[in-house]
């Protein structure tokens, strides 16, 4: 019931102005910041082990502004779920769509690290490419239902398991469908390897690189901005990466990790970091969380 209510509201602040419902994003973001004290302590833990040199007090503003991201990231799903796809349009700019361009109709991987703008790229994505991409069921089985229509509101969105496993997603790219991929977080290492993450030895999955060899795909990155109070989100598609895969799937994960180092000092607030990135150690190291 609580969940239900949740999403009526949501639906309801759809309706709003876009700077009242960032707004309200932010207050949202703050109130989680008190409220949400084990995932705040896993944020916390993360910076620390990621920018050791910083101050504490930069630290906690970092979180702080992080957790009004997350919030506007949780709000400004309402847009994306309910608005015309002329609204959302609206508050994207893209950069180097060229790189879309080449690779839309064809076998690719869209990497998609997890930033908390992510899902409005998505969507814009949605509204230009049939794509086809991987979802972690939801405990609330209505949740998921509708995380799943909303994601494909626009077009031929193919969404499958993690329990399908790769061949639906293989025979989908081998279609012409993009692949959207967030492959940044800890899955541990069955199908990875510890490769140095600001650092820190993290379980890093080699599955781009195996899948852009078993579809001969391009790998092309995209990353979503916030941008400030009203102004919307930029959309960046970098070119499609060179020598990928290189044959070395351990050099090719640490490519992509220092990648998404470059991007998160960039914007370090915009960066999913309540998620356990460190959960998986190497056989004998202390857990972190």
């Amino acid at each position: 019931m609580l969940v239900r209510l949740g999403v009526f509201i949501l639906w309801l602040i759809h309706w709003l102005p876009f700077r009242l419902i960032v707004a309200i994003g932010k207050g949202v973001g703050m109130l989680l910041f008190l409220l949400a004290a084990e995932r705040r302590r896993v944020g916390e833990i993360n910076l620390k082990l990621c920018f050791p040199d910083m101050s504490d007090q930069a630290r906690k503003k970092l979180m702080r502004d992080h957790f009004k991201m997350f919030g506007r990231g949780i709000i400004e799903r309402s847009i994306l779920w309910w608005s015309s796809a002329e609204r959302i349009r609206g508050l994207i700019r893209v950069e180097g769509v060229e790189h879309f361009e080449a690779i839309k109709d064809k076998s690719a991987i869209l990497l998609t690290p997890h930033f908390i703008g992510m899902d409005a790229g998505g969507q814009w994505v949605a509204q230009h490419a049939d794509t086809v991409c991987m979802y972690a069921n939801q405990k609330n089985l209505y949740l998921t239902d509708l995380l799943l229509r909303k994601r494909a509101r626009f077009r031929k969105q193919y969404l499958y398991s993690r329990q399908q496993g790769l061949r639906p997603i293989l025979k989908g790219m081998r279609a012409g469908m993009p692949f959207i991929y967030p492959p940044d977080q800890d899955q541990g290492v069955k199908d990875g390897v510890f490769i140095p993450f600001f650092g820190v030895p993290a379980a890093t999955m080699t599955s781009v690189s195996r899948i852009a060899q078993m579809a001969d795909a391009k790998v092309v990155p995209s990353v979503t901005r916030i941008l400030p109070d009203g102004e919307g989100y930029v959309l960046t598609f970098y070119p499609a990466w060179e020598n990928y895969p290189s044959g070395d799937a351990v050099a090719d994960a640490r490519r992509m990790n220092e990648f998404i180092e470059q991007r998160i000092l960039e914007m370090p607030e915009q960066y999913f970091w309540l998620h356990k990135r460190f959960k998986t150690r190497p056989e004998g190291e202390e857990r972190f969380y």
